[in-house]
């Protein structure tokens, strides 16, 4: 099992801004120090929780201050841009980061975002797709362009010039693109099972109840076997809120309190479902016929949240693979740091520590199969 990292990210509205974007560059630098193989920002333009507003701006400010991770977008939300500003944008971040870029796209769910780009009455899912397909279609082609859709016309036909290479859009350094990820919540998807069988990769929602994760890895394999390709959940992920401490006692303390970092994102999160998009409540219950009303901060720390010593939380992600199958990477989900140091004490005992002990229990598994 790979550990990559995954952050939305989520922050006190109250907090300064430049210090929370300080923070969430230390803690992917602080990943790349300590081996995380990827990490993947959100981004939300009206949102000062999630103050990230644009995902490749952000990356691009780690260039340089990284060596081996791979950043992902995670995700840029398709419908808030033409595809033009994307697959331009995409291209030179591939080149500038060398290949090590990964492109997580989506159709935007924070309904704010939705509404100030005029999508509150379109269906989402149908531009992004749509959005993806150009994109690609872009990459795959020779200028000048000529690509219609419902959504977006693409032309360079009449300003074009090839000896000035002028109304030709870059292409990414990967070949023929980066790869592509996308984000799951519903369970049983047709659109997991859609995109699998494109080839793309899939992140399961770290809030999202473990057995809900399971039906996602089962609709990730079958539309890879619908698409003709090998079954491999090695390229599934798994988001999780973590946190290890050197003691349990710690990472209660930390992690399990209501007035805590994690107990803060949590709240935050649901009263957004609550007020926006009740059906949401769904992905936190703990059984189908759950009261909307029982589902509370409480139930997510006590339910959703790996917490504990290096030992505690090597058995509660062998217990979460058992529930879900063999998924390929676990992505520790970043959280405000409340406390710098037992933040970075937990990211540094989830690498060092947790993981090795988790690969070691599944190697002697599989040697004695």
């Amino acid at each position: 099992m790979r550990l990559g990292f995954f952050t939305q990210p989520v922050h006190p509205i109250n907090r300064n801004y430049f210090e929370v974007l300080r923070e969430d560059q230390e803690a992917i630098i602080l990943a790349d120090q300590l081996g995380y193989c990827e990490a993947f920002v959100g981004e939300h333009m009206t949102d000062l929780a999630e103050p990230i507003t644009n995902c490749l701006v952000f990356l691009a400010t780690l260039i340089d201050r990284t060596k081996h991770i791979k950043l992902g977008s995670g995700v840029i939300n398709l419908p808030s841009y033409h595809p033009v500003h994307i697959a331009s944008h995409v291209a030179m971040i591939d080149h500038l980061l060398e290949g090590r870029f990964l492109f997580g796209i989506g159709p935007g769910g924070l309904p704010s975002d939705v509404e100030v780009f005029g999508n509150l009455d379109l269906n989402k899912n149908e531009k992004m797709v749509e959005a993806i397909d150009q994109i690609i279609e872009i990459w795959n082609s020779e200028a000048p362009y000529n690509i219609k859709g419902n959504y977006y016309e693409i032309s360079t036909e009449r300003m074009i010039d090839l000896d000035l290479g002028q109304g030709v859009i870059p292409t990414p350094l990967q070949k023929p693109h980066p790869p592509i990820i996308f984000t799951a919540l519903a369970p049983n998807s047709n659109g997991v099972t859609a995109a699998a069988e494109r080839g793309w990769r899939g992140i399961s929602s770290n809030y999202v109840q473990a057995h809900l994760v399971a039906s996602h890895l089962a609709s990730f394999l079958e539309g890879q076997r619908n698409g003709g390709l090998s079954e491999d959940p090695s390229q599934w992920s798994v988001a999780k809120s973590i946190f290890v401490a050197d003691n349990v006692e710690t990472a209660q303390d930390y992690a399990r309190s209501e007035s805590g970092p994690y107990g803060y994102y949590f709240d935050n999160i649901l009263k957004k479902l609550r007020r926006f998009l009740p059906r949401g409540i769904s992905f936190f219950k703990t059984y189908v016929d759950q009261p909307d009303e029982e589902v509370s901060v409480r139930q997510c720390l006590d339910t959703q949240v790996i917490v504990g010593s290096v030992d505690d939380v090597v058995e509660q992600i062998l217990e979460l693979r058992e529930i879900i199958g063999p998924f390929g990477t676990l992505m520790y989900v970043g959280h405000d740091w409340v406390d710098k140091k037992l933040a970075r004490r937990s990211m540094e005992l989830m690498a060092t520590e947790v993981m090795p002990g988790v690969n070691k229990v599944l190697q002697e598994n599989m040697a004695t199969r």
